[in-house]
């Protein structure tokens, strides 16, 4: 069917309009209330802060969505879903690729730098994760899991972006992470990763690649995503508990893990529903952290 084919990456243009398929710029603009929201939960913000951290996950992504490509491209181009992907119909060259991974993360790391010393020797850790997720289905069945994780290293850089200039030491900064809510991420996107993998379950069994569907199969996978979105909805509410959160982010959580079960449920129905339940994930992380980030912007600022 061809909804079962739809690729968010592909784009039959050269140019400006192929870098930014290259990169998802609209991932980057989907991450950042994430790393705002991280920063917010420890602590005020200045407007250095809020800067630096923007910067920080705008290079990071970048370095990370070129690697992504790059790594991916033998596969890409035997996979028929991603033939119009830019690096492998050349409307980006390899060597533009490199560039921006390495612009990418210059920009990141002179970010971190800039922020405070324990973002910047923690820097290597997120960058680490990012770049090796394309190489995770090539190791295990739950590449789902290190996506999740490298979503979530964003909170986690933006607590330390905020406290870790003025903190006494960096278990101090460990201590008030919002350790539930970056969980609560982990589980909500290797959900909807789940669900997105639906697509090329006959060709990861070929290539040999791993995922939760290859390996267990397309109902059993859903079945594991709505798990998975469930432990997501009972840690966002034991986060917003935990930070004595208010009416504002309790409505968003509940407006997001309804969007979320509502995607699962259509996809458990009809596999052609996999692409609006993909795009429903985009808006349930604005929900989810522009909800928490007005809450707590108006307890600290008003």
């Amino acid at each position: 069917m061809a909804e079962i084919r739809w690729d968010p990456g592909k784009t039959a243009r050269g140019g400006v309009r192929a870098v930014l398929r290259l990169l998802r710029i609209e991932h980057t603009l989907f991450s950042l209330p994430f790393a705002y929201m991280g920063g917010l939960l420890v602590g005020r913000m200045t407007w250095r802060e809020f800067l630096w951290i923007t910067l920080a996950v705008f290079g990071l992504r970048s370095a990370a969505m070129a690697y992504n490509n790059i790594a991916d491209l033998p596969i890409d181009r035997l996979n028929p879903r991603s033939k119009m992907r830019p690096l492998v119909t050349g409307a980006v060259s390899k060597s533009t690729a490199w560039l921006i991974v390495a612009l990418g993360s210059a920009i990141y790391f002179l970010s971190a730098y800039m922020l405070n010393f324990y973002s910047f020797i923690m820097s290597p850790i997120p960058w680490i994760f990012a770049l090796t997720y394309p190489h995770a289905k090539r190791w295990h069945v739950f590449p789902h899991i290190h996506l999740g994780f490298v979503l979530a290293l964003v909170i986690l850089g933006g607590s330390f972006g905020v406290i870790g200039d003025t903190s006494p030491g960096i278990l101090y900064v460990f201590k008030h992470v919002p350790w539930c809510f970056m969980f609560a991420i982990i589980f909500w996107v290797a959900g909807f990763d789940i669900i997105y993998s639906i697509m090329d379950v006959e060709f990861d069994r070929k290539a040999g690649l791993g995922s939760v569907p290859a390996k267990y199969g397309e109902d059993r996978a859903v079945t594991i995503a709505i798990i998975f979105h469930i432990l997501m909805a009972v840690l966002m509410v034991a986060g917003a508990v935990k930070h004595k959160l208010g009416l504002i982010s309790y409505l968003s959580i509940l407006a997001a893990s309804a969007l979320t079960v509502y995607g699962d449920f259509a996809v458990r129905k009809s596999f052609t529903k996999i692409k609006m339940a993909f795009n429903l994930n985009l808006w349930v992380g604005l929900i989810i952290s522009i909800g928490v980030i007005i809450d707590k912007f108006l307890k600290i600022y008003w």
